[in-house]
């Protein structure tokens, strides 16, 4: 058995080998979370471990025992949205939405490290992402919005 930590709530998994995804999904039933290549290029499947954007299906339940584990679920404060997910509201940056929890984690991880990227930078968090309805320059739009309104404060875990 292995504890981890995921949207500040305690679970305990018996399959420290499963697939970090498999067990999200399944398990706990945090369906936000989306597989997609299976292989780790398209970036559907990123989650925060630690605050770092984490390819949950080439990551295993054991390998991140211990650290604190945020899923797209665990972004919104009840019915007030994050920063980040208001941003991609804002600017229209889904279309079909497959792809976009995973960019709006990693545009958290980003922007809790760098609250004010410039636009190469958010470029190059994000060029693993793949999104087939082509929304791209929204999502950078997004990010850019919330890098100008963002007093450094852009916690990964419930609204700001």
């Amino acid at each position: 058995m292995v504890a981890l930590t995921v949207n500040g709530t305690t679970h305990e998994a018996d399959r420290p080998a499963r697939s970090l995804l498999s067990w999200l999904r399944f398990d706990l039933g945090l369906t936000g979370t989306k597989y997609g290549c299976g292989e780790g290029l398209c970036g559907a499947c990123t989650v925060l471990v630690d605050g770092q954007p984490l390819r949950a299906c080439l990551s295993t339940v054991g390998a991140v025992a211990g650290g604190e584990i945020t899923t797209i679920e665990g972004l919104a404060d009840g019915e007030t949205l994050h920063p980040v997910q208001e941003a991609f509201v804002a600017e229209q940056a889904m279309q079909c939405g497959y792809c976009i929890p995973g960019f709006i984690m990693s545009s958290v991880g980003l922007l809790s490290r760098e609250p004010h990227p410039s636009s190469e930078q958010i470029r190059e968090a994000l060029a693993e992402h793949v999104c087939r309805c082509g929304t791209y320059v929204r999502i950078q739009r997004a990010v850019e919005r919330v890098g100008q309104l963002s007093d450094g404060s852009t916690n990964e875990g419930g609204g700001a």
